[in-house]
């Protein structure tokens, strides 16, 4: 039985999951979770055992000083709350670590025992992967779910995923054999500019997770990081005629892709969008779109996508 001491009684608890590792590429998502636990200031109540769960000489803990005495900080997963106000105020358990390297259903059954104790509502789990998608244009976020149901409710796909998987697909997994309402949102990640950070990703999948959990994210720099990443790369784009080229090819794909969005339905949506928004101020100009499955994986050959569940 798990025991909590010191964790008031939540309201309206969500949990939202995030792991480095290979459902993260250009650590879109781990960087999500950490964004809520930074702008919201989250109290870390509990931490998994790292001998559990992790190989060392995979994840290797790290040693630093603190007032002249050698430390040492093991790789693990932490769980923190921060409670979001307004109208209607509502809590979020963050939970943000490494994707462990054995025992995973272990891994999972521990983090669902957290979630019955806090009588948690909804786990939602971020991912992020490798696809042909140009930094250009929108970043393709999609969201998924086991449960049919919930699938309707929330406007979201069923997952039809077959193939490899990382821990965000097991933990959901996991979620709906448990009778857990489980969602996962994925951002598609340029496969050429993978490396970390994306903070264009960042802000995509939060949001994404905004709308989904109607609540008001503070989004601080992100837009303004977002907005100089992708001047960034159009410059190292211009440098190189080959990679210009390619890009321009991925943007006259994704928009021939996307031409049966432009429908009244879809300018609805995002009009209901910016409504929502348009009380706290001006936005993000990055705008997510209803999701258009991406090309798989942590890899580019990997389909962990769109319904990586």
């Amino acid at each position: 039985m798990i025991e909590l001491e010191g964790v008031p009684e939540l309201i309206d608890p969500v949990m939202v999951a995030a792991f480095e590792g290979w459902n993260d590429a250009g650590d879109a998502a781990s960087t999500a979770v950490a964004h809520l636990d930074r702008e919201w200031k989250g109290e870390v109540f509990a931490a998994l055992d790292a001998e559990d769960y992790y190989d060392f000489q995979v994840n290797r803990p790290t040693v630093w000083m603190d007032d002249g005495v050698r430390k040492i900080t093991w790789p693990t997963t932490r769980l923190s709350v921060v409670r979001v106000g307004g109208e209607k105020p509502r809590d979020l358990v963050l939970v943000r670590g490494i994707e462990p390297s054995m025992r995973w259903r272990s891994f999972c059954n521990e983090l669902l025992g957290f979630a019955h104790e806090l009588g948690v509502e909804l786990v939602v789990i971020l991912g992020a992967l490798l696809g042909d998608t140009p930094h250009t244009r929108p970043v393709p976020i999609s969201g998924t779910t086991s449960d049919a149901d919930l699938a309707r409710r929330m406007d979201l796909e069923e997952t039809k995923y077959e193939g490899p998987t990382g821990i965000v697909g097991v933990l959901q997994e996991a979620c709906t054999h448990a009778g857990v309402p489980a969602v996962s949102l994925w951002a598609a990640v340029p496969h050429y500019v993978s490396q970390p950070p994306n903070p264009k990703a960042t802000l995509a999948l939060l949001n994404r997770l905004e709308d989904l959990i109607d609540v008001r994210i503070p989004l601080g720099e992100l837009p303004e990081d977002a907005r100089a990443w992708q001047v960034g790369v159009d410059q190292l784009a211009a440098e190189d005629s080959e990679v210009a080229e390619y890009v321009q090819t991925l943007e006259e794909a994704r928009d021939t892709a996307e031409l049966p969005e432009a429908s009244g339905e879809a300018i609805a949506r995002e009009f209901e969008r910016y409504l929502r928004r348009r009380d706290g101020g001006p936005s993000a100009d990055d705008r997510t779109r209803p999701p258009m499955p991406p090309k798989p994986g942590g890899t580019k050959d990997e389909d962990e996508d769109s319904s990586e569940d």
